[in-house]
């Protein structure tokens, strides 16, 4: 198991070899960045965005929390950690893409689709309860259509699901709206399937995925 002595010893050799042999992509990173993508993934440490789709540092933009998700627009008082990061994105980065990219086997769509953190106290699960509780309907929706929801046809439903709702809330933000009428801006939906290796793409008319 990695500890971070150990993570120290890889940053000497990245060190040693990838930052020598990139010195002028790094020289250039140092003046700015200017991702085309943004990427909203899962904070699960078995779904790295970068390693998924073979990027250099500098080319996509990443956002990762519990199960990717994307809440509404809204004002209320609070730490809009998404939304702050999407602003960013969208208004300064002018990001052209927003990829949402829900995962196989994901931890936080278990818990939405089984309950498993209803009823639990901050910093003994209520803080993920709150948070997937956005899931609340799409869970309900999943468990109508799968009376027997313990098995893994169920789980990817749900994880489909909850890129979809994400997408949804995308939706909700003005600044997105906008973008998106100038065709300046468009939303997508990924799936990464940890079993198999398999990238999915979400239509965006259907809703439906299919590999890439």
């Amino acid at each position: 198991m990695t500890r971070f002595t150990d993570m120290i010893e890889g940053y000497r050799r990245f060190r040693n070899g990838g930052w020598q042999e990139q010195r002028d992509r790094w020289d250039e990173l140092a003046e700015g960045q200017s991702p085309k993508v943004m990427i909203i993934a899962c904070s699960d440490s078995r779904v790295e965005p970068s390693q998924i789709f073979d990027t250099n540092p500098g080319e996509i933009f990443v956002v990762r929390n519990v199960a990717a998700l994307v809440p509404p627009f809204e004002t209320t008082p609070g730490r809009h950690g998404v939304s702050a990061a999407l602003e960013f994105a969208v208004q300064f980065l002018k990001v052209e893409e927003i990829v949402v990219m829900g995962h196989g086997l994901c931890g936080g769509c278990h818990a939405a689709l089984h309950r498993s953190m209803e009823g639990a106290e901050p910093g003994r699960g209520g803080f993920i309860a709150d948070w997937i509780a956005m899931l609340d309907d799409a869970s309900a929706d999943v468990r109508a259509n799968y009376p027997d929801f313990d098995n893994r046809e169920a789980g990817r439903a749900m994880e489909m699901a909850a890129v979809r709702v994400s997408i949804d809330n995308l939706r909700t933000f003005p600044c997105i709206q906008e973008k998106k009428k100038r065709g300046t801006l468009k939303l997508r939906g990924a799936f990464f399937a940890i079993s198999d290796g398999v990238l999915h793409i979400m239509d965006d008319t259907t809703g439906d995925f299919a590999p890439a």
